[in-house]
């Protein structure tokens, strides 16, 4: 792939992005393949050694705040109406209703996934006070010469450990997942933002 081939579908694939914001990203990249070139690469060396599209694309928008392009969207390409503003006031019970509910079930959704991990956390921790406790409680028994209840105390205490360290994974796990899923929403949330731009 060529250098103004590279550039040009960079610049397709971000046309959602705030001119300025296109302009210094397409400048930086032009710019890093003109050093290579000066180092001695081929122009499709010098454009291979800096990556796909796809991945340029995806550092970019990974990096990019979701305010900046909601912004960008959101503000008017030209001056509204009369009518125009009319129409948007008297329509706004409906719109902006839709929008709250529209952001409470995201709001939701996030807080009840969240709130999914907090509880695994509370249910490792449960089980870890509860294995110290019969630890506890099983050196009493022993103490007291009952030793059966001492040995199903210790018992109860040696499963609540392993149950413990394995929660514990599972919950490290739980975390690592979720801040990817959120990433990932996140992502998506721009390529869509970005695509309906290509799409005009």
């Amino acid at each position: 792939m060529t250098k103004e081939q590279f550039l040009y579908e960079l610049r397709t694939r971000l046309s959602g992005l705030p001119q300025q914001d296109l302009e210094e990203r397409l400048h930086f990249y032009s710019e890093m393949i003109d050093d290579r070139i000066e180092e001695g690469y081929t122009e499709e060396a010098a454009v291979d050694e800096i990556g796909s599209v796809d991945e340029v694309v995806s550092q970019i928008l990974s990096d990019y705040p979701l305010t900046k392009i909601v912004k960008e969207k959101v503000k008017p390409k030209r001056k509204f109406k009369t009518w125009e503003i009319i129409l948007i006031i008297l329509g706004s019970p409906v719109w902006a209703s839709l929008l709250i509910a529209a952001l409470a079930v995201v709001f939701s959704l996030y807080i009840t996934l969240w709130s999914v991990v907090i509880a695994l956390w509370a249910a490792t921790a449960s089980f870890a006070v509860c294995a110290l406790y019969e630890m506890v409680v099983s050196v009493v028994y022993f103490s007291a010469a009952n030793i059966p209840t001492g040995l199903a105390s210790l018992g109860l205490g040696l499963f609540g450990i392993g149950s413990s360290c394995l929660l514990f994974f599972g919950c490290k796990a739980a975390d690592k997942g979720l801040v990817v899923l959120m990433k990932k929403s996140f992502f998506r949330i721009k390529t869509l933002l970005i695509g309906k731009e290509c799409d005009q």
